[in-house]
C-alpha cells in the first residue's frame, strides 16, 4: 500500500469515513458577478428548511465559484454554511473586491491608454484587467482560512467523511481557448471533449480567482503553464460536469431573470447603443445565457428518453433538473442603487454611457455595494420561499416534482 496509502486510510478511520451518499443531488451554481448574492439569499432560505440536507456534488463557475467552494468546505449543517455564506456576501463591499480609489483606477487607464497608443512597442505597460483584484482574493483567504500555499482546508475532510462527494469548478483556459473543470473528489472520473474537459485537481483559491476573472475587467491568474479567466466564457454546458459526476437531481441557480411573455421586450431607439449597453448584453450572452440553454436541452432529453425503453439508450439517463431564477431583473435593482457607488468608480461608469441607457446588466454584475448585496439576499429569500412547494419536496426526492424550471 506504502506510505501515504497507508496514512490515508489511518485519517480516514480516525475521522469516520462514511460511504458515498446512494442518491446525489447536485448543485450548480452559475456565474453573474455581484448577482451571486442572489444565490446565497435563495440557499439560506433552503438551509432553514432543510437543515441537515447535503449536496453531494458542488459545481460552480465564476462567481459562483466562491459560494460553491464555501459550501463545500464548510464544517457544520447546511443551515450554518448558508447562514455563513449570507455573512460573507453581507460583509463584502467594493473596495474588497478591487480597488476602486482615484488613484488606483486613474493608474490602471492610464496604462490602458498607453497601450492601446503605443502600436505594440515592447516599451508599453503590461495590463492584466481594468482593476485590481488583489483586495478580493485577501478577503477570501480570511474567509476560507486558506494556506499560505492556497489550499483551502475543509473541502478534502468533508470528502473524506462522505459529506461531499465532488466539487467542480471551472475556468477558461486562455492559451488553449478550452473550458476547464477542475474536480476536488475521491477518485473522480475526468474527461475529455471538444474544447471542454474536467481534470483531477485539488482546489486551491486561484481556482476561484481564476474562475471569477471577468474577461478584460479583472486579471487572469495562472494555473500550471496557462492563464485562467472566467468560467463562463466557453463554459455551454454548465450541467454536464455534475452530469459526468454521476448526479441524479441537480438543483441550478441562476442570476438572470427571465420576463414572462417569450417575445423581447420592444422599446424606442434613443440613439447608438453605449458601451455599457453592448458590454451588458455580451456579459449576460457569456455568463448567464448558457445554463437556461443547457436546462432546456435537458428537459427535452428528459422527454426523449422517458419514450424509449432502457436498451436503447445508449447509457443515457434521465436526470431530475429544477431551476431557480430571480423573480425580478437584478439589473433593474442595481439601477436603484447606483448613485451610492464610490465617486471614482461611479465617474468611470458613466463614462461607459450607464445613464445613457435602460439596460444595467453590466453594473448589476460590478456593482458590489451592500444594499444590493442585501437586496439580491432579500430577492433570494422570497423567492425560495415563494417555490417551496417546488423547491422542498424536489431536494427530499419526492417524485412528484421530478423536472420543473
Amino acid at each position: 500500500m506504502g506510505f501515504l496509502g497507508e496514512y490515508r486510510l489511518f485519517f480516514e478511520r480516525r475521522i469516520g469515513v462514511k460511504k458515498e451518499p446512494q442518491n446525489r443531488i447536485a448543485l450548480v451554481l452559475g456565474g453573474g458577478g455581484a448577482r451571486a448574492a442572489y444565490q446565497a439569499g435563495f440557499l439560506r432560505y433552503i438551509g432553514r428548511r432543510l437543515p441537515q440536507l447535503r449536496f453531494a456534488i458542488l459545481s460552480g463557475t465564476s462567481a459562483g465559484a466562491i459560494n460553491a467552494v464555501h459550501l463545500a468546505r464548510f464544517q457544520g449543517s447546511l443551515h450554518r454554511a448558508t447562514e455563513d455564506l449570507r455573512r460573507l456576501w453581507s460583509q463584502l463591499t467594493m473596495d474588497q473586491v478591487f480597488n476602486a480609489d482615484t488613484g488606483s483606477l486613474a493608474k490602471i487607464v492610464t496604462r490602458w491608454g498607453l497601450r492601446l497608443i503605443s502600436g505594440g512597442s515592447s516599451f508599453a505597460p503590461t495590463t492584466r484587467g481594468l482593476v485590481d483584484t488583489s483586495p478580493l482574493k485577501n478577503f477570501l483567504c480570511n474567509q476560507t482560512s486558506c494556506l499560505e500555499n492556497g489550499k483551502i482546508p475543509g473541502i478534502e475532510e468533508n470528502i473524506l467523511r462522505g459529506h461531499l462527494h465532488s466539487l467542480a469548478i471551472t475556468t477558461t483556459d486562455y492559451n488553449t481557448g478550452r473550458s476547464v473543470t477542475w474536480i476536488h473528489g475521491k477518485n473522480p472520473k475526468e474527461w475529455e471533449r471538444t474544447y471542454r474537459s474536467g481534470i483531477q485537481a485539488k482546489i486551491s483559491i486561484d481556482h476561484v480567482m481564476a474562475s471569477c476573472a471577468i474577461p478584460l475587467v479583472f486579471p487572469a491568474v495562472k494555473i500550471g503553464d496557462s492563464w485562467h479567466g472566467d468560467g463562463g466564457v466557453r463554459q455551454t454546458t454548465p450541467l454536464s460536469p455534475v452530469m459526468h459526476m454521476g448526479a441524479e437531481r441537480i438543483l441550478a441557480i441562476s442570476t438572470r431573470n427571465l420576463p414572462d411573455d417569450v417575445e423581447p421586450q420592444k422599446t424606442t431607439p434613443k440613439g447608438y447603443p453605449p458601451p455599457a449597453q453592448v458590454a451588458g448584453i455580451l456579459m449576460n450572452a457569456v455568463f448567464l445565457d448558457a445554463l437556461e440553454f443547457d436546462s432546456g436541452n435537458v428537459q427535452r432529453f428528459n422527454r426523449l428518453l422517458e419514450k424509449l425503453p432502457e436498451e436503447d439508450r445508449c447509457g443515457l439517463r434521465p436526470v431530475e433538473l429544477l431551476t431557480a431564477r430571480p423573480s425580478e431583473d437584478p439589473g433593474v435593482l442595481a439601477r436603484e442603487f447606483e448613485a451610492r457607488l464610490p465617486g471614482p468608480f461611479r465617474f468611470l461608469e458613466r463614462g461607459l454611457g450607464t445613464q445613457e441607457t435602460e439596460s444595467h446588466d453590466l453594473l448589476s454584475l460590478l456593482m458590489f455595494q451592500p444594499e444590493y448585496i442585501e437586496a439580491l439576499i432579500s430577492l433570494g429569500e422570497k423567492d425560495a420561499r415563494e417555490r417551496a412547494d417546488e423547491v422542498i419536496p424536489f431536494l427530499i426526492g419526492d417524485r412528484k416534482a421530478s423536472v420543473v424550471s
